[in-house]
């Protein structure tokens, strides 16, 4: 007997079980022909990429361009196999793309945007969008098939893309970028609510799902990689929280709330959630929670998403961030371990994966949370510490690693993995070492000026057409008002902030 699959008779007795989802029905990235044009070479558009000043550090200025370097060299065009439809940046592991990997690319790649729009990288995933509104979390480069079946637990990844999608905006402020890609997002975070959740609306993943493979996570008798475990996951859970947000802001500036109302409940829903059932007062630690309620007692750095979420309650803040400062904890000597170090199955030498290892990407979520609940001091203090670990390491092999030890001087994985590994020589640097941070549709620019060194940047991106040069002179100590010189094409405001100071400065346009 023969049955009806998707349209098309076959002989596999396998039903059409999609319900579609009507936002995908404004996908406009659905059938479009490829890109074929030709891809930058960064020789010669090097000097379209922002040009950091730091004198006194020439290695972290070194570790910067040569990340750079190697993101050009890893930019791909899509064929006819695969469909991809835009060229992109290719997470350099084994020739497929992953939707982890490319949006934690894409939030140090938006520097570059005038030298190349690597935030087209998601175009490619949003092309490949099923009728129910489902993206695949790892897709292959060779064919331009999904690697997983849409109801594995390992299909879908972290639903990074309203984020990626959202630093992207607050640095461009691409607005008809935003108004594209909001349905597809919208759909997708209606897929994970509901096919990614419990009854009590917490929800499920696996090791691989959540992109931390090996972590000690599942109870006895699961599979760490592969099966979800009847487990309620922190990570995940939050995630889902500030991608809701996001998508809250995105239907505010689009002026299409009416569509995101159901998210607005949710999010309500999930934070009272996490605060009750995942969140432990005693030992002051978000956690997974096992079928029949309990608590997994892994200090997992996925529970740090609980602050880019903004979820904690403020009376229990300080004790909640006190665990990145603590030395038996995350706050080894290159911080922050994936994994508790009071875990059994913590690994001090190369971190065993994500039994301890350090992640560009990982700390890179953990310093935007820390900037998003205001406490700018420990995330220099934690950024300055990776940064000053990677750079050593890259003296000394001449490579960037997929991830790090978190004990000694080495790194593992894959090779000048750029790859998420390039957070730390771009974002990272510029964000919270050199301190600057752009808010255009606010039409403001931070800078956190914490370094006494001569520094600052030129050609800073701000706005689809803005570029600002910043330098501070060298100061004796942090508490002196640093001197600065600014120059712009465009007005905007510029908050700087140094040690028990700050001011407000409205620069004027002059040519760059």
């Amino acid at each position: 007997m023969l049955f009806t699959f998707c349209g098309t008779l076959l002989g596999q007795p396998y039903f059409d079980t999609y319900v579609p989802n009507k936002y995908v029905k404004e996908n406009i990235f659905l059938n479009k022909v490829a890109d074929t044009s030709a891809t930058p070479v960064f020789v010669e558009i090097k000097g379209k990429i922002p040009q950091p000043i730091w004198p006194a550090r020439q290695d972290i200025i070194d570790l910067y361009w040569r990340t750079w370097e190697i993101a050009f060299a890893n930019i791909r065009l899509g064929n006819n196999n695969n469909g991809f439809i835009r060229p992109y940046i290719d997470p350099a592991f084994n020739d497929n793309i992953f939707t982890e990997d490319c949006g934690y690319m894409v939030l140090f790649c938006r520097y570059a945007y005038r030298a190349f729009n690597f935030q087209q990288t998601l175009d490619n995933f949003y092309a490949k969008q099923h009728k129910d509104g489902f993206i695949c979390r790892e897709i292959r480069g060779s064919n331009g098939n999904d690697a997983f079946q849409r109801f594995d637990p390992s299909s879908a990844g972290i639903n990074i893309f309203p984020w990626a999608e959202w630093e992207y905006f607050t640095n461009i402020g691409d607005l008809e970028r935003l108004r594209n890609i909001f349905p597809v997002l919208l759909a997708n975070y209606q897929w994970y609510s509901t096919y990614r959740t419990w009854q009590d609306g917490s929800y499920f993943s696996s090791g691989w799902g959540c992109g931390m493979d090996n972590q000690p996570r599942l109870p006895a008798g699961f599979n760490p990689a592969f099966s979800h475990g009847h487990m309620s996951w922190i990570d995940v859970t939050l995630q889902q929280i500030v991608a809701g947000k996001i998508l809250i802001q995105m239907a505010e500036v689009l002026e299409r709330s009416q569509d995101v109302q159901d998210i607005k409940a949710a999010v309500l829903d999930l934070t009272e959630l996490v605060n009750t059932k995942m969140w432990n007062p005693q030992q002051v630690m978000y956690y997974d929670v096992f079928r029949d309620g309990s608590q997994s007692h892994v200090k997992t750095i996925g529970a740090f998403w609980a602050l880019l979420a903004d979820v904690v309650p403020q009376r229990e803040l300080p004790r909640f961030i006190a665990h990145l400062s603590d030395t038996t904890e995350f706050n080894r000597p290159h911080r922050i371990p994936s994994l508790s170090a009071d875990n059994l199955s913590y690994n001090p030498v190369d971190g065993g994966y994500w039994r301890g290892a350090v992640w560009a990407m990982t700390n890179y979520s953990v310093l935007r949370g820390l900037t998003k609940v205001h406490q700018d001091s420990l995330a220099f203090a934690i950024a300055r510490n990776h940064v000053e670990n990677v750079v050593k390491i890259y003296k000394d092999t001449g490579i960037i690693w997929e991830n790090y030890s978190p004990e000694k001087l080495t790194g593992s994985g894959r090779r000048n993995f750029v790859g998420e590994g390039g957070l730390s020589g771009t974002a990272i640097f510029l964000e919270y070492i050199l301190g600057i941070r752009a808010d255009v549709p606010n039409n403001t620019l931070t800078w956190d000026v914490r370094l006494l060194d001569d520094h600052g940047i030129k050609q800073y991106p701000f706005g689809v057409s803005g570029l600002v040069d910043l330098h501070c002179q060298k100061r004796k100590q942090a508490t002196v008002e640093p001197v600065i010189n600014v120059t712009a094409n465009v007005p905007f405001t510029l908050h700087v902030i140094w040690q028990e100071g700050s001011k407000i400065i409205e620069i004027k346009p002059d040519k760059i």
